[in-house]
């Protein structure tokens, strides 16, 4: 039982730092950062099963881990509002081709980065964006702004 409460307690100490790291660092971490996390898996191992080195210890940790995994994917889909704690929120970083230094600064994130994912997607100039959305799992979304056309229905002459 104590393997099980240990798991339950490294899960939850784990999901809060995740969230805490924030969205971009969990999506650009460099070959060391991603060392580092492995190591992690293994400190964490050896804090839930302690001395415990038998197979049933190990299935005992990994079933109570998954079963967390399930019970938090339940309760997302059950709750929907639950989400956004448990993944986090897209957040508006860029709006009219003008950054929100704010939300910038909040999200740890440089106007370098928003240049270097708009060029990942075929736009050359931030002027072009209508909206960038710095999405929970760390990637960059760009809505451009469309044609005047678009917007307006065509006139259809009879």
């Amino acid at each position: 039982m104590e393997i099980v409460l240990r798991a339950t307690v490294t899960f939850f100490f784990l999901l809060l730092v995740t969230r805490s790291m924030g969205k971009k660092e969990l999506s650009q971490l460099s070959a060391f950062e991603l060392i580092l996390v492995i190591t992690m898996g293994d400190l964490v191992q050896q804090g839930v099963t302690q001395e415990d080195q038998s197979l049933t210890g190990a299935f005992t940790a990994i079933a109570t881990i998954a079963t967390l995994i399930v019970l938090l994917s339940a309760i997302q889909f059950r709750w929907p509002r639950t989400r956004s704690a448990v993944r986090g929120i897209p957040v508006v970083v860029l709006r009219d081709g003008r950054p929100l230094e704010e939300a910038m600064r909040v999200e740890r994130l440089k106007l370098d980065e928003i240049h270097e994912a708009a060029r990942q997607q075929g736009i050359g100039d931030l002027a072009e964006v209508r909206v960038a959305i710095l999405e929970p799992d760390g990637k960059l979304s760009f809505i451009q702004a469309d044609d005047e056309q678009h917007d307006q229905p065509d006139d259809v002459a009879s």
